[in-house]
């Protein structure tokens, strides 16, 4: 029987078997106990007719292997065409997205030689659930998804990262005092999990300022959680600013399958020319031989990547006159890194990667997340949300019109335009357009029924208004679990 470990590979597409060949290549050198078993997937797939991207037939593999080494895709324009990366993710529980942002400097010209910091975005909800609507003529909805367990998974997983790498600190990112419930809970259960981690420091950033530091001072950044656009967004920032988004390879974790890749695109401008740095999947199947126990060859490939970029054996995108020594294509950077196996960086420090001490058993027990908690739910009211824009889109028209309903005591109290409170009491130079929410409460906000819910629709319709979605609003252990309006 074979000690080697089996992983899937994707070449991919654009410039992807290219830098897989150089890749792989390496890793074959440096002494990787691994066996690749292909699949096919990215543009040639959604042009049979698979939305995915991918053939039924590679989950299989996946499955098996639990490891996926995967070039970038190219994903054809329009369509209908949904992402693989979001796809493969969601469908293989890949929580965490976890994407190392080192600078090489003076090899690779930075603004910032001191940076080097590790960001971990939740993967799998946010804005990223991909549940959208057009709900009139003028209005689009992107639902945001934020889950305590999805929550609570991404947060340990950063603590318990921080903790096996020697890292110091972890950092929040929110938008919290704007999204009080959604990016308030992600807040929530970071500072409720870091009380169980007092040997690592905590701090909370709002993300727009947040980001701006990244920029301007990222040497200040250790480990930083976030939630998925946020993450998505600070990431490529992050890399922009070490020298090269092409150099950062990144890891997609999940509680049985992995996937590793580069964080750059398929380029299909310089696909076939030699050219493409191959750096961000080199580095990528760095990440991926540490989480298959094998950290001894992940440091003699680092090592001999970073000997690399230091004798001045630079890809184009790279290339310094000050610097660089010899401009190389795809394959012969990787022929550079295969002659320099066994060889340590002299001006940068030398790769370690940690070795578990733990069991698998102990490290999932260390990720588990907490039981849920059952909390007393009440039904007291109802938001419904109406298309329309006749009388000049008078909210005072709509409003009045809206005060016959009487659904058993349950009445219309409000209604808002974008989230701003235009009846009663709006003001007239609030920009309204074809999309209203209507709250109806009873006067005391006591407990309703459905049935009192079915009777407001009814009678919304029989006014002629065109309903077009409801939100039910509920307390959670006598706790709101529904914003105010902006002026409520």
């Amino acid at each position: 029987m074979s000690d080697k470990r089996k992983i899937t590979v994707a070449y991919g597409d654009g410039i992807g078997p290219e830098i897989m060949t150089a890749t792989l290549s390496i890793l074959e050198a440096a002494g990787a106990a691994i066996e690749t078993e292909v699949i096919e997937i990215g543009e040639q797939v959604y042009l049979k007719g698979i939305s995915s991207g991918i053939e039924p037939s590679a989950w299989d593999s996946l499955r098996e292997t639990k490891v996926f080494l995967k070039s970038p895709i190219t994903t054809p324009q329009g369509g209908g065409f949904k992402s693989l990366n979001v796809t493969t993710r969601k469908t293989l529980g890949l929580y965490a997205n976890v994407r190392p942002c080192k600078a090489y400097s003076p090899f690779i010209r930075t603004h910032f030689p001191e940076t080097d910091m590790v960001i971990i975005r939740e993967n799998e909800e946010d804005l990223y659930a991909g549940i959208e609507h057009r709900q009139t003529e003028e209005v689009y909805q992107c639902l945001k998804l934020i889950s305590r367990p999805g929550s609570e998974k991404i947060v340990r997983y950063a603590f318990e990262y921080a903790r096996m790498n020697n890292r110091k600190r972890v950092t929040c990112m929110t938008k919290d005092n704007i999204m009080k419930m959604a990016d308030g809970i992600f807040r929530q259960v970071f500072n409720e999990v870091a009380r169980e981690y007092p040997d690592i420091q905590t701090d909370h950033k709002i993300i727009d300022i947040g980001t701006a530091l990244i920029a301007d001072r990222p040497e200040m950044f250790d480990v930083i959680v976030t939630l998925n656009l946020y993450g998505d967004i600070i990431s490529d920032v992050a890399a922009q600013i070490t020298g090269s988004v092409g150099l950062g390879g990144s890891a997609n974790i999940g509680e049985e399958v992995a996937m590793f890749e580069a964080i750059h695109g398929s380029a299909p401008d310089i696909a076939g020319r030699d050219i493409a740095n191959p750096s961000g999947l080199i580095n990528g199947a760095i990440m991926m031989l540490v989480h298959i126990g094998q950290p001894a060859v992940a440091e003699t490939i680092s090592n001999a990547w970073m000997r690399t970029l230091e004798d001045g054996i630079h890809t184009g995108d790279i290339y310094q006159e000050s610097i660089s020594k010899k401009r190389v294509g795809t394959q012969e950077f990787a022929a550079a890194v295969v002659e320099r196996i066994g060889k340590a960086p002299v001006t940068m420090k030398k790769a370690s990667f940690p070795r578990s001490t733990r069991s698998e058993q102990e490290l999932k027990a260390a990720l588990a997340i907490g039981p849920g908690k059952t909390s007393k739910k009440v039904l007291i009211g109802l938001d419904v949300f109406i298309d329309w824009k006749e009388d000049d889109r008078d909210p005072n028209v709509l409003g009045e019109a809206l005060r016959a309903v009487d659904a058993a005591g349950l009445k219309m109290q409000l209604i808002t335009n974008r989230g701003v409170r235009v009846y009663p009491g709006g003001m007239k130079e609030t920009f309204c357009s074809d999309h209203w929410r209507v709250r109806f409460f009873n006067a005391d906000e006591s407990a309703i029924s459905h049935e009192q819910l079915i009777d407001v629709l009814q009678q919304v319709k029989q006014l002629g208004f065109d309903f077009i979605k409801t939100e039910n609003l509920y307390t959670f252990d006598g706790v709101r679990g529904f914003s105010l309006a902006q002026g409520e």
